[in-house]
């Protein structure tokens, strides 16, 4: 399954000017909020959560929250996911890929997700 998402860079730059810290804290871990340098890598965030989300075929709710996905950085310094054991097993996955880019006031995330039973995923 593959999920795309699209943010306005200025979007999340009102979203942090308006809550502070606790605008990252509704989404993210704080070992995430740590890897955010700026509003622009806040924003490269939220698009690879909710484009996970969509990977799932369920968006961000009930089913599958921000919390249940952990963005981390590779040795080599890239974006990657990881998910909570609930999510793995719910819908069998057996891979995960993400890629974040960010071009003038955009930011946008895509996700791959192979799955053990595809069937599970609904």
């Amino acid at each position: 399954m593959i999920g795309i998402d699209l943010i306005k860079i200025s979007r999340m730059e009102r979203f942090i000017q308006r809550f502070g810290s606790r605008a990252l804290e509704k989404f993210l871990f704080d070992d995430e909020i740590a890897l955010v340098k700026n509003h622009k890598t806040a924003s490269g965030f939220w698009a690879a959560k909710e484009a996970c989300s969509k990977a799932l075929g369920v968006g961000i709710g009930a089913e599958c929250g921000f919390h249940d996905i952990i963005i981390y950085k590779t040795v080599n310094g890239a974006p990657s996911l990881q998910l909570t054991q609930k999510i793995i097993e719910k819908f069998a996955i057996s891979d995960i890929s993400l890629s974040i880019t960010h071009d003038g006031e955009y930011a946008i995330a895509v996700v791959a997700i192979e799955s053990a039973a595809a069937d599970k995923i609904k």
